[in-house]
């Protein structure tokens, strides 16, 4: 896998990064992500980095991560220094989750998801941990390790959705930092990758706005700085649901690049369109970032995929 691309000259000031999952080939949902968090962090003439979020070895392949970089490639995407791939990470994360167990702010879990289900009320991302093993004497090893959540109410400011809060205890409840079989969780890697990287904007989609009180959490717990947050409208399809290689999203393609970036740019509410479908991918992305406009983004957490645009409906000429 090609390990790095020079983008422009980084600030000190912002540090943004897209950190798709290898899981299959980048769809339409996976370029309006990529190109969100590009365009904000070249128009604060910021550093922007590639991460490869892999830590799900079950589900994620290599041939998916270099077909993901030659796209990003294709589509005129340039990314700050090396890129970084969470399985790759692992020491880092087991030395943070040796940290909690000797600080008592984590505990182990035998609880299987259906014996949790069957107990649990239904929270903003599934059902919320009832505390089953909370104050037993289980051991770590070969069992999953949670973060102890207090009942607290985190709130932070989203520069698109607003103020966002939610009561952790109640909503979320304890969650996993390393699961049964042995692997990473999403919250640890997310949050112990962002502070090692040192990123302070993340641009992301609503899909993840309920996981940001638990990774603020987790950073206040590791007295880690928390990052501004920035989450865009997911895309759907015609039936509501998330595009994602679940719902049979089709993967985008080298050649229909210029089209598929203007249809990005609308989506993300960058009227009138500041590109041509027939310029070349490095023109419209230079214009967009000239013309980005993070207060047009719409302020909900999902909307349908455009459809497809004519020549017809993108301007005739670049924005000047």
């Amino acid at each position: 896998m090609t390990e790095a691309n020079t983008g422009s000259s980084p600030a000190e000031t912002y540090i943004g990064r897209f950190a798709p999952s290898p899981t299959g080939p980048l769809h339409f949902g996976s370029l309006v992500t990529c190109l969100a968090s590009y365009l904000d962090a070249r128009a604060h003439r910021g550093t922007w980095l590639l991460r490869i979020e892999d830590v799900d070895i079950t589900r994620c392949k290599p041939e998916y991560a270099d077909d993901i970089v030659a796209t990003l490639t294709a589509f005129g995407f340039m990314w700050d220094g090396e890129i970084r791939v969470q399985s790759r990470q692992t020491m880092q994360y087991e030395a943070v989750l040796r940290h909690l167990i000797e600080s008592h702010a984590v505990f182990a879990c035998r609880c299987s998801r259906k014996e949790i289900a069957d107990s649990a009320v239904d929270g903003v991302d599934g059902p919320v941990y009832p505390g089953t093993c909370r104050n037993q004497s289980i051991p770590f090893a070969g069992n999953a390790i949670r973060l102890r959540v207090p009942a607290t109410r985190n709130c932070f400011d989203d520069r698109v959705q607003g103020k966002v809060c939610q009561e952790l205890a109640s909503e979320a409840g304890d969650f996993v930092l390393k699961r049964r079989d042995g692997l990473i969780a999403y919250q640890l890697a997310v949050v112990v990758d962002d502070a090692e990287q040192e990123v302070t904007h993340i641009v992301r989609g609503a899909d993840l706005l309920d996981s940001t009180a638990r990774q603020i959490y987790l950073q206040q717990v590791l007295d880690l700085p928390t990052p501004t947050y920035l989450h865009i409208p997911v895309v759907t399809n015609s039936d509501g649901q998330k595009l994602s290689k679940q719902t049979l999203a089709a993967a985008i393609a080298p050649a229909d690049a210029s089209r598929a970036l203007c249809r990005a740019l609308a989506f993300l509410g960058q009227a009138p369109h500041p590109a041509t479908t027939n310029a070349p991918p490095a023109e419209i992305l230079s214009n967009a970032i000239t013309h980005w406009q993070p207060d047009a983004v719409p302020k909900q957490r999902s909307a349908p995929e455009p459809a497809t645009f004519g020549d017809s409906q993108c301007t005739s000429k670049l924005i000047t």
